[in-house]
């Protein structure tokens, strides 16, 4: 799925110094290739419009699209606001141009910004050469480097996290009278047909909020509808179902489906261009555990090292990404005790997961994953007391059935067919939860 450059710029003919500029033309025959030249589908605001109204849609789309190539041409106020949206909600991805003839303000003195070539009647003058620095710029941005003022001055500016999908209905703001009504759907007794109804009540999916459709997708995931999932993400806006956080959802499901190959593709291309993080790397290492099982069911032993050595590779290289995030510590440790017991390398990892999850613990910010983490911690301890503690805290974050199941999976796994009687009483009372 290509990636979206959202386009700041002004549109129709403006002034910039003594020449009236056809900015249309400048997009169509100079920026929209530039952006095409990086590998990046162009999108510009103007083109969005819908009866004249484009301020919610400008504002998700600054927000989330994956780039953002600012023309700076002119002084142009419109555009000053929306970079100061992106700097103010964005840590980087965010270009800077402008015609020589206008040099930026003195406040982005310290902002790098291309200069591009016009004369003094408003006519490009060396677009090839220009184009061809824009788009490289573009693929830089891409590497994921800090270019907001904000971010790279005020240290501790807080950052949006669309890792931590299941903190996003706490984290987001969006229509109360929808959330409520996604909120009751996943409590019916069929929460998948409850969630469709609901979806079959937005209309077109363009007129409806981002975080509600985001909502909606996280609540067909807690009601394992996969095949929803999927059809909803083809659904939306460009925009959104191009974004981290709908990607991996979409991988996941497609792992759920045991679709396995797209699901790795999907996420083997936001490594690549994003480098390992730890959400992206833990979904992928799900994906090779899952055909690391499938191997080794198939009696395949010798795929089955090579599945489980990939599966590893992906939770740690997540894990070493962030060693603040324990998700893939933790299951590169499960994976690494199968592998080999006896390996040193647990025995170096094994405090630095634990820290992880006991630093987030201590803030009280505790999600069910962080409880879950402290119960498989525990249990590979052999810590009785301390796993029933971890069980009633994480019964508590009220969880998914999808979530108590993969939990008693991995406590099954780790007991390595020979489960003590209060392991056992463990897994029983995560099964017990998960509900008809």
């Amino acid at each position: 799925m290509t990636p979206l450059c959202f386009i700041l710029m002004p549109f129709g003919r403006k002034p910039v110094g003594a020449a009236i500029v056809d900015f249309d033309a400048v997009y169509k025959t100079f920026l929209a290739d530039a952006v095409r030249d990086a590998g990046l589908q162009p999108l510009r605001a103007d083109e969005e419009r819908a009866g004249g109204i484009i301020h919610r849609q400008m504002f998700e789309r600054l927000v989330l699209c994956d780039l953002a190539l600012a023309d700076l041409s002119g002084a142009n106020a419109n555009v000053f606001y929306e970079l100061g949206v992106r700097h103010g909600t964005r840590p980087g991805a965010t270009v800077l141009v402008f015609a020589e003839t206008t040099p930026p303000p003195f406040d982005l003195g310290p902002c790098r910004a291309i200069a591009y070539g016009m004369d003094a009647n408003g006519n490009l003058t060396r677009p090839e050469q220009d184009r061809a620095a824009i788009a490289e710029a573009l693929r830089e941005a891409q590497r994921q480097r800090r270019d907001s003022p904000l971010y790279e001055l005020l240290q501790g500016f807080p950052e949006l996290d669309h890792s931590k999908t299941d903190l996003f209905r706490d984290q987001v703001a969006y229509s109360e009278r929808r959330k409520a009504e996604l909120a009751a759907a996943r409590r019916a007794p069929d929460a998948a047909a409850a969630l469709l109804a609901v979806q079959h009540s937005f209309g077109q999916p363009e007129a409806v909020e981002a975080g509600v459709l985001v909502d909606l997708l996280l609540s067909f995931r807690d009601a394992d509808a996969h095949q929803a999932m999927l059809d909803l993400i083809a659904a939306m806006p460009t925009h959104l179902a191009t974004t981290v956080l709908v990607r991996e959802q979409q991988a996941f499901a497609l792992n759920r489906l045991k679709r396995r190959e797209e699901a790795k593709a999907v996420l083997e291309e936001l490594i690549r261009t994003r480098g390992p993080q730890p959400e992206t790397n833990g979904l992928l290492g799900r994906v090779y555990k899952d055909l690391w099982k499938e191997a080794l069911a198939g009696g395949r032993t010798a795929q089955a090292r090579g599945l489980l050595d990939r599966a590893i590779k992906a939770y740690r290289d997540g894990f070493e990404a962030d060693w603040r995030d324990h998700y893939p510590g933790i299951n590169a440790l499960q994976l690494m005790l199968q592998r080999n017991p006896d390996d040193p390398e647990i025995a170096a990892l094994s405090p630095v997961v634990r820290y992880a999850v006991n630093r987030k613990l201590s803030r009280g910010h505790g999600d069910y994953w962080d409880h879950a983490t402290a119960l498989e911690l525990a249990v590979l301890a052999g810590d009785e007391a301390g796993a029933q503690a971890a069980l009633a805290e994480a019964l508590a974050c009220a969880p998914a059935g999808w979530m108590l199941a993969t939990t008693a999976d991995t406590l099954e796994m780790l007991a390595r067919g020979q489960v003590a009687e209060w392991v056992a009483a463990l897994i029983a009372a995560l099964r017990g939860h998960i509900g008809p």
